[in-house]
């Protein structure tokens, strides 16, 4: 599987009126590149099983959007405009899916986006092409409760702080966190905003280290999320508890951080350790794919190849390649996958309460599944409180 690292690869017709052609990027080089392979090889799995499961050629084009909102516009409307495409598969975060998304609301194509919990644009956008089988903002903030239920009621801490990211996306999700949380008795301690790209954490981490915040949410990026961590190592404080949705993400986390990293929680959508729906076929053909020493899959593989599962039950619900019917089918049809059972809203959501946005936790060098315990071995259990540093 390796060997189909080009930008195209298909089946052995390829362009045929019967062709099903996809076009989508990821972010090989930039901000976002530390997560273009994983997200590539989920693709390329998807790909072959589509390969043999539909009863027509498979054509899927990925070309590197360099992590830019632009050069994905401009590579997707290079590859819509050289190939008869039927479906686009986005690329990472809100600022590049939301970006893909539109592009594709434009052409009338059949979006499927990942690594996007953003939920506003759904609603305000007007979404008819674009589908996200992927756990959202409403998702992550009960999943962070159904986290901080595995906790002895005794030994539950309550003071919660938020680390807000100045975007859409940062206070969607910080309203979601203090609603939530807050309804459920938890005291909203701190609310503060950052600048997406801010390299100092040191006011905010004074801040929480005043308030005596036990439970630390935030949705930084990768980047921002490894300085913050080295920074609050440097000022010798932690959190009891610490979910960093997007920022503890990729694998760069535990390469950048090492044991400094551990404990940390995250929102992938998908995480090692969840059963059923394909995940030790997926697991299977992964390790016997690509080289690799870990016995756990890097979590954005399950990601993306959950939505190429989607992908494929559309078409076949389809019967066809026609974009109006695979519309139709990605708004009537459930959906079996590696995350899960679900079914869309119209606006292109997965149906409210059909998805539990699956908590991973960082230990030993890998990401694994901390909420909620499917019993798997690959299951871990909840690693709480954090120790201090010097304990560590």
């Amino acid at each position: 599987m390796a060997g189909l690292a080009g930008c195209a690869f298909g089946g052995s017709g390829g362009g045929g009126d019967d062709t099903l052609t996809i076009a989508g990027t990821i972010p090989e080089t930039g901000a976002f590149s530390s997560l273009g392979q994983d997200l590539r090889r989920g693709y390329e799995l998807g790909h072959a099983r589509m390969n043999e499961q539909l009863d027509r050629d498979v054509e899927l084009i990925l070309q590197d959007d360099e992590s830019d909102a632009q050069t994905l516009r401009q590579n997707l409307q290079q590859m819509t405009s050289n190939n008869d495409v039927n479906m686009i598969w986005g690329s990472f975060s809100s600022l590049l899916v939301t970006a893909g998304s539109a592009f594709a609301e434009n052409q009338n194509l059949p979006f499927l986006g990942i690594a996007f919990a953003y939920e506003e644009p759904h609603r305000n956008d007007n979404y008819e092409w674009t589908y996200a089988p992927f756990p959202k903002s409403r998702d992550v903030a009960r999943s962070t409760l159904g986290t901080l239920e595995l906790i002895p009621e005794g030994e539950r801490p309550s003071r919660v702080g938020i680390w807000e990211p100045n975007s859409g996306w940062g206070k969607e999700q910080a309203d979601y966190w203090e609603n939530r949380l807050g309804e459920a008795g938890y005291n909203i301690v701190l609310r503060e905003t950052f600048e997406i790209g801010s390299q100092d954490f040191s006011t905010l981490i004074s801040q929480s280290q005043s308030a005596d915040v036990e439970v630390l949410l935030s949705n930084p990026t990768p980047g921002g999320g490894i300085t913050a961590v080295n920074q609050m190592q440097s000022n010798n404080w932690s959190p009891k508890m610490l979910k960093f949705v997007r920022g503890a993400d990729p694998s760069a986390w535990w390469s950048a951080l090492g044991n400094a990293g551990a404990y940390a929680l995250m929102c992938p959508g998908w995480v090692p350790g969840l059963t059923g729906n394909g995940n030790q076929r997926l697991r299977e053909t992964y390790m016997s794919e690509y080289e690799t020493e870990s016995q756990y899959m890097p979590v954005n593989v399950g990601g993306s190849y959950n939505l190429t599962q989607v992908a494929l039950q559309a078409v076949q619900a389809a019967g066809s390649t026609e974009a109006e019917a695979i519309q139709s089918a990605l708004r009537s049809e459930t959906f079996q996958t590696v995350i899960g059972e679900f079914g869309f809203e119209d606006n292109g959501l997965p149906a409210e309460g059909d998805l539990t946005a699956p908590t991973g936790q960082w230990w030993e060098g890998a990401q694994r599944l901390a909420y909620p315990n499917t019993g798997s071995q690959r299951a871990l259990e909840f690693k709480y409180p954090i120790p201090p540093w010097s304990e560590r």
